[in-house]
């Protein structure tokens, strides 16, 4: 590569959700980041080709495994891929695997073949891609989103190459690796300036919950938090909880059990929420966005889009989640040991919420989070392990 030549760049999103039939049925934002990723950096001195599982909607060029293998399989059982991850999921994952494997040799065999100066193996369902990445002559960067040491199969494997090249989320995020990982950047995400925005007279009368309803995410606490603050308070205020439960997939019980009963007045689930326009509105209207995390957030997507829509932040200090609250766009409670402790503390910043600037909040999102910040950076980080 000249001077003046595009980077090239292969965009590997190997996970299965990076297709057009999953994609907007799940919430997988890693999906949605490498499709803004690619699209932001595509002609700025950079020519980007995605690998994805299947066929997805972008104006980048793209390459897709073959799934017609996979979609005799649905066929023949009637089922769409979503069905299948819910009734068999051993089954899905292993097909997908099959899948992941393709694309991920597609890329490797086109960037030796001289098609591409530097590989970037984006989002979970790496750990295929990492023992072949030492074949590629060419350079390769992984990118991961859960936390390293999350599930067996990431924290038995990763520390074996942790000589790759690593970007990090987050500070936080490297608390799961080795000491001596070679980690070569840190970005942050970003998200689009257009999509999320303040409203003018926002409503004020809730406080939001967005995300996967899962124990790990602590739905529990702010229900609790909710109900502790309305003990007190001259006008009690409403918990809107938005997003994907698990009641009718695999053991999870943690909707039944700790969240659905719960529902009341005061307590109200408004459902999962596709679009952007009306996550906004969500966002835009609340109080402040509350973000019970009980383990350690690696990032946080949903905390930079409250802040592009003008919303305060309340959060637990796990993870990462300290690296984007600042005390000029939120308040941070530390977990205690006893979680009534917890909840006692949440329910006292409530109070906190309305004296945040809510300009102040999309000033911070726009220095700080914008797209076009992170699509530079990801380019600058490219041209250095090209040159290195």
């Amino acid at each position: 590569m000249t001077k003046n030549q595009p980077i090239r760049v292969a965009l590997v999103v190997p996970h299965i959700f990076l297709h057009r039939d999953i994609l907007p049925n799940v919430i997988f934002s890693p999906g949605k980041l490498a499709l803004e990723l690619a699209e932001g950096m595509h002609g700025h001195k950079v020519q980007v080709r995605l690998y994805s599982p299947g066929p997805i909607d972008t104006t980048v060029p793209s390459v897709q495994a073959d799934m017609s293998y996979f979609e005799n399989e649905l066929s023949l059982r009637g089922d769409s891929y979503i069905d299948l991850l819910k009734k068999h999921p051993f089954t899905f994952v292993s097909l997908a695997r099959q899948v992941q494997s393709e694309i991920i040799a597609a890329a490797y065999k086109d960037a030796n073949a001289g098609k591409f100066d530097i590989v970037h193996i984006y989002t979970n369902e790496e750990d295929v891609a990492m023992p072949f990445s030492y074949l590629c002559n060419k350079p390769v960067v992984f990118t991961h989103h859960d936390p390293f040491n999350f599930l067996i199969k990431y924290k038995n494997n990763f520390p074996k190459y942790s000589d790759l090249n690593w970007l990090s989320l987050s500070f936080a995020q490297r608390s799961g690796m080795p000491s001596n990982t070679n980690w070569v950047g840190n970005i942050y995400h970003g998200a689009d300036p257009t999509a999320f925005k303040p409203v003018a007279k926002p409503t004020d009368d809730y406080i939001a919950y967005l995300g996967r309803i899962v124990k790990p995410k602590g739905v529990h606490l702010a229900i609790k938090a909710i109900r502790q603050y309305n003990k007190t308070a001259a006008i009690p205020i409403k918990l809107k909880i938005a997003g994907k439960h698990y009641a009718d997939e695999g053991n999870d019980t943690y909707w039944k059990d700790q969240i659905e009963p719960e529902l009341d007045d005061f307590i109200e689930y408004v459902g999962f929420i596709k679009d952007n326009a009306t996550k906004s509105e969500f966002l835009a209207n609340a109080r402040g966005l509350i973000i019970p995390s009980i383990f350690d957030e690696p990032f946080g997507m949903v905390m930079i889009e409250a802040l592009a829509s003008g919303t305060p932040l309340l959060g637990l200090d796990s993870g990462a989640i300290p690296e984007i609250i600042t005390k000029s766009n939120g308040i941070i409670v530390k977990k205690q040991i006893n979680e009534s402790d917890t909840i006692i503390a949440l329910a006292k910043a409530i109070n906190k919420l309305s004296s945040i600037n809510r300009h102040t909040c999309r000033q911070d999102f726009e220095t700080r989070f914008s797209i076009e910040r992170m699509c530079q950076e990801h380019i600058n980080l490219y041209q250095k392990l090209i040159t290195k």
